[in-house]
């Protein structure tokens, strides 16, 4: 039996609390109507606003819509009758914030039609008869405008921002695009892959999950990859799908160690194909979720070696110039030297108008130099930059360092004006590796700076292009877990992807390193939004490449049997692509991070502090999964 004194705290929660009136109307039909609606008496659910109190007998409250975005003013008013005394007296007995349903007579008012973030209702008012408290809004929470919560009150900061929820309702409404398209006018087939997979080498660490039987376990999907290639030997000729994936990697602001992406794969196709189709999507995406017009078409085009030449990165922000120029021919030898510690060094130079007044370029750089932003190319073992202001009126307009042969070369070259900044890097002279170089970092970071000093404008345009010809294979890096083969080369995304033509695969025995991959990515104003690839569907080139060229060994290849006896069975060529989902609504939002589209984000060390997640396992957990902890 429950204790009596407990019991008569819960009743009027048992009772009043939970049998409420429905809702006759809701705030938006009362924006539509209007001063129609006078003298009807309605129903309306909603939170408590602000509330001013008029004397003894009578208060003004808004009453904020279920959404959060409008508000209505409530009056009450104590009269002879009794509902309006102890509506009225309820009414201010209850926190701003807390879950109501009121019912009252709709009467005409003057009122402005804005208060803060919330839209009033115009021109009328509702008289409050009875209030119904819906729960309680305790006094110990301050919830104003401009209050930021900590992690662990997520669910309060959603309530209290509306960027956030706005953000939520961009993410359904593109969703929402993205599944009418691809289902309807591009005639894919939604399918949802498993999440309990197994664990191969793709190029990234995974999350396990045991089981009560011993030894063996899950892997959750880095992404649905394999499964949609079964797909597509399966006679599915278009798949889709918004995939969870996870992965168990370090964290920064456009990563989670599980996010979504928008996957897709079509048999029979070509990259171009691909591209056709997600061309179609974003522009799609853009004119109805952004209201941006008409997004052209075809995107740009340009090779991986042509943007880490132009611009020092593999997803080159296009909304600024800045290009980078290879000048180390034209360089006293003495000077090169100077540069830094490498010897026969490939260096580069590009040029960035900041301002058209020398001393303001010059005081913006030093005042760069001094910031933290500027520790890692002054610490670059190959050497720190060298940074130049172009001003007339000084000795070789302020190249002197160059001599007068390459100054009047560089100023030619470069189409230098007063007050331009014009930045020299060196680097090894060997192939593109990685995704940037050092001062395709500095241009990004210069920009940023500037932009944040207000000597250049915020970028507002949206610039997409395909990167394409990436390097199939790169060489092995420590701190990534690869494929965990033996030849000291990975897979540049991952092993199913194939050659681009005849004469990469020639190379594949002679010169990996130089074999082109047809893969292709996706990029808007410096952001990768995705990349995809014609996939390998031959099942002794794909046992090649993962035998022979990347040297995986026998009990890893047994993790592919699958795959390569699904790839045996006559599957069709094929291609596809993912698109980060989270990372695609921050774009079109402009934010700065992933977390800031996602309802319930993880920390930088991936934990949810909301629901205090991971949580250690217990002794029994342990136990009933055969674990043990080594530490």
């Amino acid at each position: 039996m429950y204790e009596r004194s407990v019991y008569s705290s819960l009743w009027p929660i048992l009772t009043t609390e939970v049998k409420f009136p429905n809702a006759t109307h809701t705030h938006q039909d009362l924006l539509a109507y209007g001063k129609t609606l006078a003298g009807r008496e309605v129903v309306l659910h909603g939170y408590l606003g602000r509330r001013r109190d008029a004397g003894k007998g009578f208060s003004f409250c808004d009453l904020v819509s279920n959404d959060l975005s409008h508000s209505i003013q409530l009056t009450a008013k104590a009269g002879k009758d009794e509902s309006t005394l102890s509506a009225l007296t309820l009414l201010r007995s209850l926190n701003r914030h807390t879950p109501v349903a009121v019912r009252g007579v709709i009467a005409e008012a003057s009122l402005k039609e804005k208060f803060g973030d919330l839209q009033n209702v115009p021109n009328i008012e509702l008289k409050l008869s009875e209030v119904y408290r819906l729960n309680e809004f305790p006094a110990d929470i301050i919830m104003q405008s401009e209050t930021v919560f900590s992690p662990e009150q997520r669910h309060l900061q959603i309530r209290n921002t509306k960027q956030i929820r706005t953000a939520l309702e961009v993410r359904s409404h593109a969703a929402h695009v993205c599944r009418k398209l691809l289902a309807e006018e591009e005639g894919f087939t939604e399918v949802e892959t498993p999440l309990l997979f197994k664990s191969t080498p793709e190029g990234a660490r995974e999350f396990l999950v045991p089981t009560r039987a011993a030894g063996l376990a899950y892997a959750l999907p880095q992404s649905p990859q394999q499964y949609k290639q079964i797909l597509m030997s399966s006679g599915i000729p278009r798949y889709f799908q918004f995939a969870k994936c996870f992965r168990d990697e370090d964290l920064r602001a456009d990563r989670q160690p599980e996010f979504t992406q928008i996957d897709l794969e079509m048999a029979f196709a070509t990259g171009a194909d691909v591209m056709n189709v997600i061309e179609r999507l974003i522009r799609q995406l853009w004119s109805t979720c952004l209201d941006q017009g008409s997004v052209q078409l075809p995107f740009q085009r340009m090779t991986y070696d042509e943007a880490m030449s132009t611009y020092g990165s593999d997803k080159p922000d296009l909304r600024f110039e800045s290009r980078m120029r290879r000048i180390e021919y034209m360089l006293p030898v003495d000077l090169v030297s100077k540069i830094g510690p490498l010897s026969d060094p490939i260096v580069e130079v590009m040029k960035m108008s900041i301002s058209d007044k020398p001393k303001e370029t010059s005081a913006f750089v030093a005042s760069f130099m001094d910031s933290p932003e500027a520790k890692p190319f002054i610490e670059n073992p190959d050497g720190q930059p060298g940074i130049f202001i172009f001003d007339p009126r000084r000795p070789l307009q302020g190249l002197q360092p160059f001599g007068f042969e390459a100054a009047e070369q560089l100023e030619e070259l470069l189409e230098l004006d007063a007050g331009d900044l014009v930045v020299i890097q060196a680097r090894k002279n060997a192939p593109f590796a990685g995704g940037s170089t050092p001062i395709g970092n500095l241009r990004l970071a210069l920009h940023k700076a500037a932009v944040a000093s207000k000597l250049l404008p915020t970028p507002t345009t949206f610039e997409f292009l395909w990167i394409t010809d990436f390097p199939l294979f790169s060489p092995t890096v420590d701190t990534e877990p690869g494929q965990g083969g033996t030849a000291g080369i990975a897979s540049t995304h991952h092993p199913f992807t194939a050659p681009k033509s005849a004469e990469d695969v020639d190379m594949l025995l002679t010169d990996p390193l130089q074999v082109k991959a047809e893969h292709y990515d996706l990029v808007v104003n410096g952001v990768e939004l995705g990349g995809g690839s014609r996939r390998i569907h031959h099942a002794k080139v794909q046992e090649y490449i993962l035998r022979d060229i990347l040297k995986i060994g026998d009990e890893r290849m047994n993790d592919f049997a699958h795959l390569l006896e699904v790839l045996r069975a006559g599957c069709p060529p094929h291609a596809g692509i993912a698109l980060g989902f989270d990372r695609l609504v921050a774009v079109m939002l402009g934010r700065e991070s992933v977390r800031d589209v996602i309802a319930f984000p993880k920390s930088g060390r991936g934990e949810d502090l909301l629901v205090k997640s991971p949580s250690r396992m217990t002794k029994k957990q342990l136990e009933t999964y055969h674990l043990q902890l080594s530490v």
